[in-house]
């Protein structure tokens, strides 16, 4: 025990270095810089990106890829839209204050124009096997599009490990631990029916991960942002107050113990960039498989992914915390949204929370999945992907009946880590996402006067 717990101090004083003010720093300004170099693009386009990822005539059925783009998408937010929607938004309100959520706001905002450059490189650097399925993501636009292949092979190595760790362990560990606690499930249990679920859906590639995604997603987004509103419609007199206290403590830290202003920004951004990924390269490994004809056209989809899960979800969370004010009690992680939302609905808000997390943590393992599989495939080629699926279905159950204090801070390391070969990879093609978003915004202005001439 004695070993356990000097190893978790050294992991944890490892975990704080890399999530630490280098790497937000970097997160943030690569988010600024693709803003500034991009006009604001995440702000002009995002209507028309909405209706690229729902509109069943804008989905391409054409053009090369293995899924559509609104699967590509929901693949993503299944891996994105976890517990740290739930759980990580409420470690940034106790340690930073409400004000945390306006940083989250911000960080998200700046993320959307970095999650849409992931994607065109993605996209335009993807590559074709034998068996005609795509694989894409960091690794091949560092590779071939900076021309750095050891960036490309470190970003391998770190999303393989993040795969099994934040993908996968931890996030079974966690539905073991909310089910024992609220229904007194053995962790074996919990563990066998989710390699089970898990295995009937990965086992299938890419295309079966992104059929049960794209119906999986909507309702379990929905279901827990309905509970929210919820709360919010019959409690509408005090989200005034709540939105109020979150812009005031942002620029103040009034709430936090000393009032430092610089705790807020850090847990802020940190909480946001855990939630969305924006910048950390995982996403675009998804967004490569989409059947699309222009790189941009996918980049404006998978851009949504980051409103959707930091600007919609996490905000539920956010005013939902706020308004409870049971922050300053001692409860943190989920524990204090499902506090903070029994508090409102009684019995059924916890409920909420409960249900809401093993779905958001279910949705995680399939996502990152298909993240994993394809880091071991650019590492070992594609013939292990079956033994890799199989290893991957039997740390499901491992996570669900092991303690994994250290594999959480192992997880974290390994998940910042991806995000400094990607950035680098972002930042020295960002001359590339300028090019081939002028070309494909150009298209889109010729078929938006093609429409116009058609109805008129």
């Amino acid at each position: 025990m004695g070993e356990e717990s000097a190893l978790l101090e050294v992991v944890d004083k490892i975990s704080g270095f890399v999530w630490g003010p280098p790497l937000l720093i970097l997160l943030v300004g690569t988010g600024i810089y693709l803003t500034i170099r991009l006009g604001f693009l995440q702000f002009k386009t995002l209507p028309y990106a909405l209706r690229l990822a729902f509109s069943p005539a804008r989905q391409d059925k054409n053009s090369k890829g293995d899924i559509t783009h609104y699967q590509a998408l929901t693949t993503a937010m299944a891996a994105t839209i976890g517990t740290g929607n739930i759980a990580g938004v409420a470690t940034a309100v106790v340690l930073g204050g409400p004000g945390a959520v306006l940083w989250m706001w911000i960080t998200a905002l700046l993320g959307m124009a970095t999650k849409y450059a992931e994607a065109i490189l993605a996209v335009k650097y993807r590559v074709t096997n034998d068996k005609g399925q795509i694989s894409g993501g960091p690794m091949y636009y560092l590779e071939h599009g900076l021309k750095a292949k050891w960036l490309g092979v470190l970003f391998a190595i770190f999303g393989a490990f993040a795969a099994f760790g934040i993908g996968n362990m931890v996030q079974s560990n966690t539905v073991s631990d909310v089910l024992e606690a609220s229904f007194n499930v053995p962790g074996w249990v919990t563990g066998l029916i989710l390699a089970v679920l898990a295995a009937l859906v990965i086992l299938g590639g890419i295309k079966s991960i992104g059929r049960v995604t794209a119906f999986f997603v909507p309702i379990m987004a929905a279901f827990y942002i309905i509970g929210g509103l919820i709360i919010m419609i019959i409690n509408i007199d005090i989200v005034p107050s709540a939105v109020g206290l979150i812009f005031s403590d942002a620029f103040t830290g009034s709430a936090v113990g000393g009032g430092i202003l610089g705790t807020v920004i850090r847990y802020g951004v940190a909480r946001g960039v855990f939630s969305n990924e924006a910048g950390l390269g995982s996403a675009p490994i998804a967004a490569a498989a989409a059947r699309t004809d222009y790189p941009g056209r996918q980049a404006l989809v998978s851009m949504t992914q980051v409103f959707f899960d930091t600007i919609i979800v996490c905000s539920i969370t956010g005013i939902t915390l706020v308004m409870g004010g049971l922050y300053t009690e001692g409860l943190t992680g989920a524990e204090l949204t499902s506090a903070s939302f029994g508090a409102f609905l009684g019995e059924t808000g916890s409920y909420i929370v409960t249900i809401g997390t093993i779905f958001f943590a279910f949705s995680t393992i399939v996502g990152w999945s298909y993240y994993g599989e394809k880091c071991f495939s650019y590492l070992f080629k594609d013939s292990f992907i079956p033994y890799y699926r199989i290893l991957f279905v039997a740390l499901v159950f491992y996570g669900a009946v092991e303690s994994l204090n250290v594999i959480w801070g192992m997880a974290d390391i390994m998940n910042g880590l991806m995000a400094f070969p990607n950035l680098i990879g972002l930042l020295g093609l960002s001359g590339v996402v300028v090019s081939e978003t002028n070309r494909f915004l150009k298209v889109a202005k010729e078929e938006k006067e093609q429409r116009k001439n058609e109805t008129a």
